[in-house]
């Protein structure tokens, strides 16, 4: 498979997926939002692939959804569509019959750190910036962010980390419970080769079942959010506080938002 914005590795039983636009931090643009959703629904047919690794190129995992884009575009009729590819890449990535760790380094953000939640297994470096931060540029979580959030902290706590959109170093997200491994700057490749050695040498196949059952009885939940996500995405996008906000993510400046 080739692709534009990422890179796939495949060598017997485990896939390396990397997020490949360096020079932008790995925002997650149009392309690469689909080259997922496709790249995802693809390793569907690899039934050889028992672990699948997600890392970014260059410094960081990835910065989210790419504001610049969003400035540059006033077009909000094919915002639709673009929520469809997300909401793809996430389905397709969620039920994968494999193991899925995400290996983070620097920043993992917005989108990327909904994509990130949706690993069965996460590492971060201990100086990793992690932020559910839409609320930044008045935007709500997308890539099904409520759904792992609350996943992994239970409803209460998760609004009110999605509200404040506050950024976590590794040790911090750990604590929390929204990772599982905070290791020392520049031994995450280290430390998911080791993971990944562990589950390789344990009953895999075990593994992949418990994970399908259990992912299977979420799906209901999971298409409810995607779908409200999608609606409540298209709404936020024509709101003053949206265009406030990437304005001035843009500008480098504070936002002053006005609830229109």
């Amino acid at each position: 498979m080739n692709f534009e914005t990422i890179k796939l590795e495949i060598a017997e039983r485990k896939a390396t997926l990397t997020l490949n636009r360096p020079n932008a931090m790995n925002a997650m643009d149009f392309t690469m939002m689909r080259e997922l959703a496709d790249c995802f629904e693809a390793l569907h047919n690899e039934k050889d692939v028992q672990i699948l690794i997600i890392k970014g190129e260059g410094k960081v995992f990835s910065a989210g959804g790419d504001v610049k884009r969003m400035v540059a575009s006033n077009d909000f009729s094919d915002f639709g569509t673009i929520m469809d590819d997300i909401a793809r890449l996430v389905r397709a990535y969620y039920t994968l019959p494999m193991i899925t760790i995400a290996q983070i380094h620097g920043a993992s953000a917005g989108l990327g750190f909904s994509l990130a939640l949706g690993s069965d297994i996460i590492v971060a470096e201990q100086s990793s910036k992690l932020a559910m931060n839409f609320i930044g540029i008045g935007l709500i979580p997308d890539g099904a962010g409520h759904f792992f959030m609350k996943e992994r902290l239970g409803t209460v706590k998760a609004k009110q980390m999605i509200w404040e959109g506050k950024v976590m170093n590794g040790d911090e997200a750990l604590a929390l419970g929204l990772i599982d491994y905070s290791c020392p700057d520049g031994t995450a490749l280290e430390t998911v080769d080791q993971l990944v050695g562990k589950v390789l040498a344990s009953p895999i196949l075990a593994m992949i079942e418990t994970k399908c059952i259990l992912h299977a009885s979420n799906l209901g939940q999971l298409d409810e959010i995607l779908k409200g996500e999608s609606e409540g995405q298209v709404k936020m996008r024509q709101t003053t506080d949206h265009l406030e906000g990437i304005k001035a993510f843009v500008e480098k400046r504070m936002p002053q938002f006005i609830g229109k």
